[in-house]
């Protein structure tokens, strides 16, 4: 789609982003909540605020242990309303390719790599003109790195702002640093009792042993010990939360006697010359010689993983030599209960994480042993082996559960993947475990990366066997999205040489379908329904559902462009009655799009926004942006279509933000902008300039979640849009409906039902509320509700 809208904004095929103003993301805050409170720091979080407002870079530096993430973490979470475009947290702790740096920081934004840009290009494209704040956590393993990007970032952004935290400062210009100290613990004395007590160290120590030893309390007679207890652990957060947690089987005389004991060298002579690295080093050597034999053997393995882990991926990696197979769950839950193993739920499943420095300390002690490298093993293998079964249940009901599970999964992926391309040997392997993602790239925020990971393993392994045209075919479709037609006509052309000389029918389906895309996006309307026709038949003889749905997808669309409006519906349905046979529901929601195109263009304006809506609302449940901007695209054709040009105008308006995000407008689909220039080039003459205009900005600046609730309206034919204002402030229309669904007592669950959404999408919205109420229970948000609806307070119970 070449060329200039009316706009005046240049629009390329070659994938250039255009964030344009007003554009949003999915989410103003990338910020995780909060499971436990935050104690002390009054000062220091004071002392960020003013670095903050007059600092382009605030990096938090301190001993491992100190509290830094803690700390920028509630700083950003209490700045948030001075960056209305968004606060961002990116985790860097398990990310050990530095070459990679960008590209963490720009999925950390969420955005969706759909061009050929440089990574760090594209966040400066995606941030221009906004008022945004990015938290860089774990900087200390790429200072060098990060400190050369940051500072290419904020010359080029004004009005972007970032928080870092690292063991030391990252040392460009425009940087200001605050050290955070340990908490600090007064001497004991009679007369200070009630300052000791107050004191932030003895009460995060017993905030925390209280989550443990339920009604525990600091009292006059345990003070004392408890205040010894912080200052030989001189007050570092990390390791009062680790002592803490030891009163599950020790009193707290006992965690002092064994931290006497453990401690002597290191609280003889002066305390100021000692490395505080060294207190927190002795602690881990503590609470590791406290573990069970079990317990330290799962602690070494589990430092592997990157990012986390299930409990599946424990009993594959970390069994056997020691630890049986049966016996993984309970060790498992031996060093949650040490607070070793941090327990959290994702996705409604259970994960576990090492905090960074207890997973360091992990694999000090592994290396220590010479098992590391068979471990690197086990792990690439676990996630090789997870990968291909994500390839073959791909197709299937389960499809979605393993699109999130593999989202999930990124951080152990990619070190699994790095581990494969280190050795030669193993190259073969990586290609293959590339390709057998090629879904995890396409339909997330990972697109470049996984074409980077495809461009290595083919330059890698170049023998011509059946992986390698897989990886060829694999390849050329995400140049296609990428709208890189010459790289993706030169990769299926190879992966058709392959097919051939293999005599591979398989091969040969997939290579006949992708050269009818490379066709379709040339403008070969006649050569691409010819090759489409030979892949349907090919992927019928090969008994492939998947290739067969796909070929019949892309025929549909091909026909609706050339006014073979029957077919197109007739080939549409096909695809649905595949994908429902299987229980499949990615391609049926592409599917139903081009139905509702080809019904559209049959004149049924009714059943094809019936068609286009529920499209838009699985791919916006399953976070698809590209599925969701050629929903959206639709739905605009067909309000013009219904001479509803307001409404077009608005949905046009908010497309130019969603397509700037994915970087390459109608990527992939290129061949429909006949429909998008048609449909506003109608609506501009409907309304005239300026009304124009106004609209396409109104439908600019309205934020991704009201974006999707607008076009999902069910407004009768002509009847007038209702304005994105009705709705409760400061809730979006979206929240202002999630939080009427709170308010009757519906769970996560239910309300993702309710509303056709995932459950992760509805508690992201739920800790949206919560975040901009200023709420901590849902009970909050059914009165505040109530008040603003004017309903009657429910009477007071005894």
């Amino acid at each position: 789609m070449a060329g200039h809208n009316s706009l005046g904004i240049g629009v390329a095929e070659s994938g250039m982003t255009a964030v344009l103003p007003g554009a949003s993301t999915r989410r103003p805050s990338g910020l995780p909540a909060e499971v436990t409170s935050f104690v002390g720091r009054r000062h220091e979080m004071a002392e960020v605020r003013r670095l903050l407002s007059g600092s382009r870079v605030v990096t938090l530096t301190g001993v491992g242990g100190v509290g830094k993430t803690r700390l920028a973490l509630r700083a950003a979470v209490e700045a948030r309303r001075q960056f209305p475009d968004g606060v961002w947290l990116v985790e860097l702790a398990g990310l050990d390719d530095a070459d990679l740096l960008a590209q963490t920081i720009a999925e950390g934004l969420e955005i969706r790599d759909f061009s050929r840009m440089p990574p760090s290009d594209l966040i400066v494209e995606h941030l221009a003109d906004r008022q945004a704040l990015i938290v860089l956590d774990n900087c200390e393993h790429l200072l060098i790195e990060c400190a050369v990007l940051v500072d290419t970032l904020v010359r080029a952004l004004p009005d972007l702002r970032v928080l870092a935290t690292s063991r030391q400062p990252l040392g460009i210009a425009s940087e200001q640093t605050l050290h955070l100290a340990p908490l600090p613990v007064r001497e004991a004395s009679p007369l200070a009792s009630e300052a000791l007590v107050e004191s932030d160290a003895i009460q995060l120590f017993a905030e925390r042993a209280a989550a443990v030893v339920p009604y525990f309390e600091v009292t006059p007679d345990n003070q004392e010990v408890v205040a010894a207890i912080c200052r030989r652990l001189d007050g570092l957060p990390l390791a009062i939360e680790l002592a803490a947690a030891r009163l599950r089987a020790l009193s707290a005389e006992q965690v002092l006697a064994r931290l006497d004991d453990r401690f002597r060298l290191l609280t003889s002579g002066s305390r100021v010359a000692l490395p505080r690295q060294r207190t927190l080093r002795a602690l881990m050597d503590w609470s590791y010689e406290l573990c069970t034999e079990q317990e330290r053997l799962l602690w070494q393995r589990i430092s592997v993983f990157a990012g986390g882990l299930d409990l599946e991926a424990a009993e594959e990696v970390c069994s056997g030599d020691g630890i049986a197979r049966g016996d993984v769950l309970d060790v498992v839950t031996g060093l949650v209960d040490k607070s070793v193993l941090a327990r959290e739920e994702q996705h409604g499943a259970v994960r576990y994480r090492l905090l960074e420095t207890v997973r360091q300390y992990g694999r000090e002690r592994l290396a220590a042993t010479g098992q590391e490298s068979a471990l690197r093993r086990r792990h690439c293998d676990h996630y090789r082996a997870l990968a291909a079964r994500a390839r073959a249940e791909l197709f299937g009901p389960a499809q979605v559960d393993w699109f999130l599970r593999l989202s999930t999964e990124h951080a152990n992926l990619r070190n699994a993947l790095e581990h494969c391309f280190a050795d030669p040997s193993d190259c073969g392997e990586g290609l293959t475990m590339t390709t057998d993602l090629l879904y995890h790239w396409i339909s997330g925020y990972y697109l470049g990366e996984g074409r980077r990971w495809l461009e290595e393993g083919l330059a890698q392994d170049t023998v011509p066997d059946e992986e390698r045209g897989r990886a060829l075919w694999a390849a050329a479709w995400v140049a296609l999205v990428q709208a890189d037609i010459p790289s993706a006509a030169a990769l299926i052309e190879e992966a058709g040489s392959v097919a051939e000389t293999l005599g591979s029918e398989s091969l040969l389906a997939y290579v006949t379908l992708f050269q009818g895309m490379v066709a379709t996006c040339r403008g070969e309307a006649e050569t691409s329904i010819k090759l489409h026709h030979e892949a349907v038949n090919l992927q019928r003889c090969a008994g492939d559902p998947l290739g067969l749905a796909l070929a019949l997808i892309r025929l549909s669309l091909v026909h609706s462009v050339v006014g073979e409006d029957l077919l197109a519906v007739s080939d549409a349905e096909e695809a649905v009655a595949i994908c429902e046979a299987h229980g499949e529901k990615w391609h049926r929601a592409y599917a139903m799009a081009a139905m509702g195109i080809g019904v559209w263009r049959l004149g049924d304006s009714r059943r094809a926004a019936v068609l286009e809506k529920e499209s838009l609302r699985f791919n916006d449940a399953l976070d698809d942006a590209l599925g969701v901007a050629i929903g959206l695209e639709a739905l605009a054709w067909i309000a013009a279509g219904e001479e509803r040009y307001e409404r077009a105008a608005r949905l046009l308006g908010a497309l130019k933000g969603v397509w700037g995000v994915l970087g390459a407008p109608l990527s992939g689909f290129g061949h429909l902008a006949c429909y998008h220039d048609e449909c506003e080039a109608r609506t501009l003459r409907a309304l005239g300039e300026q009304d124009f205009r106004a609209a396409v900005k109104d439908g600019a600046a309205l934020p991704y979640e009201e974006v999707i609730t607008y076009a999902l309206q069910e407004e009768a034919i002509g009847a007038k849009p209702v304005e994105p204002a009705a709705r409760l402030a400061p809730l979006t229309r979206r929240e202002t409906e999630i939080a009427e669904l709170v308010s009757r007592g519906l769970s996560n669950k239910e309300i993702a039902a309710a509303l056709v959404i995932s459950q992760r999408t509805a508690e992201g919205h739920i800790e949206h509320i919560l975040n901009k109420l200023g709420f901590n229970s849902r009970a909050q948000v059914a009165a505040w509700l109530s008040e603003r609806r004017g309903y009657p307070r429910a009477a007071r119970t005894t």
